[in-house]
This record gives C-alpha cells, structure tokens and sequence, in this order.
C-alpha cells in the first residue's frame, strides 16, 4: 500500500495544538500529517459545532492531503473520536484505516442530555460572572459537573472556561461551555456503536486504562469485531497528552501494519463469541510495554 497521510481530530474544548507532539513524531517517521481544528474551536472559534460542520472540516483535511487521491488514516480523540467514527462509517472515499480514542461509551440517552442541560448551566453562570468579575480563577471546578454525569471533558480543556490560554509555549483560544452544549446537542440522538458497525476499514480502538469512557468496550468490539482495542496502562481520558509516547508508538504500529496488510480487515474479523473456531491476530507493530491488546 502506498504509505497513507493522517488527519487528527481532537477533542471538545481543545485545538489541534493537542497533537503537536504526534505530529512531530509521524512527520519524522515521513508521514504526511495535518491536524485539523473543529468548529468552535481553535482558528474556527466564531463558529457553532455541528456534527455535519465537523465532517465536512475533515473532507477539506482529507483532500488538502496525499496528493487529493492517496490513501488516508483518520484519528481522533474523545468527541475527535466519535467524529472519526461517524467520518469511517459515512465517507469512507480514499479511507484506508481509522484509529478512534477515548470514545467507547455511546454517547445518547438521558445521561448525555443532562450532562448537555448541566453544561447549558454553566455557560449562562460563567457568562454572568464574566460580566461582573475581571479576572476568573485559572482552574474553575466546572469539571465536576462532566463526572457527575460519567461524562468527563478532558482533563486539559477545564484549565480554563474560556479565552486565550498557554499551549505548549503558544497562545491557543480555549472555548467557552456553550460548545459543550452544543456537542452534546448534535450527538445525544447518535449511535457511535451503530457508526462503528458500519465501518469496513482497519479499526483500531485506544483507551487510557484509567478511562471511565471505556464503559462499552465489549459493546464496541461486538458491532466491530474486525476491530483491535489497545489499553494503554497508566493513562485516563487524555490518552494521547497523558501518554504520548507509547501512544504514539500504537499509532505508529497501526500505520506500520497498514502499509505491510497486517491490518485486520471485516472479512478477518475472529468468530463470534461462542463459536468452536478462534481468530489469534497480531497486536500492533510497535510494542507498548504493559499495553493489553484485544
């Protein structure tokens, strides 16, 4: 296979700075590689987040790559991730592998729509307390409102509610909770396990051992079963800036197994559960010390 180029997609509240660092990495590996910036978020601040906004980002990514013909392997983090997963499902053109982070446990039902309300909260309070107060405390407590509801923000995007913020060394625009709300809008209605379904590409699922979004692995695995799941030990729900160098060591044996057909495929996927036959496949290229593979 011609060696594929990589759009990441990052998660709410945050901008493609958080991929710097796998940026770095595959470009040194001579891979081609952008990261893109969601609506209401990063260069596309004035924006509102719409899941179709959000697709339509990574065609303009997908096509300003690999030429506009060559293969192509989407990645995403946290709500980056449930936008690789419907992105592989819908417009699989010119994709060739999906790697989907932080991002099994489906986001619909009645805890995302209070988690949406709760955020919808905090916006208004943050906003009138803006009006009447110069200066925020650098680490508000808004955080508690997402583990109340199983459904945290990444650790990185509560630093501060809003504003420009230090990234790295550079100033990045960190958005405000109406995002937020209006994330879980678009998606409390979805099936991320049902989008998972419908991909025929290489899958490959990597969570944080310490990340209470791993709820629905099993489930995941099951719409999927063509999938590998990767658990890297030691990290939470930032997986991939808690633990960037054997995360990107997972990524980098994915597209490794990608250019070599090593990469599972539907038609490879294990028996089913119960069956008297069994699949044995191979982890990832590069190896993660502790790491579990399914």
């Amino acid at each position: 296979m011609q060696r594929p180029a990589i759009v990441f997609i990052h998660g709410v509240r945050s901008s493609s700075a958080l991929w710097e660092p796998q940026l770095e990495a595959v470009r040194a590996e001579g891979y081609e590689a952008v990261a893109v910036d969601l609506p209401g978020h990063g260069s596309r601040r004035d924006e509102r987040f719409t899941l179709e906004g959000a697709l339509d980002v990574v065609d303009e990514a997908v096509a300003s790559v690999g030429g506009g013909t060559g293969p192509v392997v989407v990645a995403g983090l946290s709500l980056g991730g449930y936008v690789t997963l419907e992105y592989a499902a819908r417009r699989p053109a010119r994709l060739v592998g999906a790697v989907a982070s932080a991002c099994t446990c489906d986001p619909h039902g009645k805890p995302v729509l209070l988690y949406r309300d709760a955020a919808h909260h905090v916006a208004r309070t943050l906003t009138s307390v803006r009006a009447h107060l110069p200066v925020l405390p650098r680490r508000p407590r808004a955080s508690a409102v997402g583990r109340a509801a199983g459904l945290p923000v990444t650790a990185a995007a509560v630093e501060h509610a809003g504003g420009p913020v230090r990234l790295d060394g550079a100033t990045a625009f960190r958005p405000g909770w109406d995002v937020v709300t209006d994330m879980l809008g678009q998606l409390a209605g979805r099936s991320a396990v049902e989008s998972a379904s419908k991909i025929d590409v290489p899958l490959w699922f990597v969570n944080g051992k310490r990340d209470h979004m791993r709820l629905e692995e099993k489930k995941y695995l099951a719409a999927a079963p063509h999938a590998r799941l990767v658990v890297i030990p030691g990290a939470g729900h930032d997986v991939s800036s808690e633990a960037p160098d054997e995360y990107t060591a997972v990524l980098l044996g994915a597209l490794a197994d990608l250019e070599a057909g090593r990469a599972r495929t539907p038609a490879q996927a294990p028996a089913p559960e119960g069956s008297h036959q069994r699949t044995h496949h191979q982890g990832p290229s590069v190896a993660v010390p502790d790491a579990s593979v399914v």
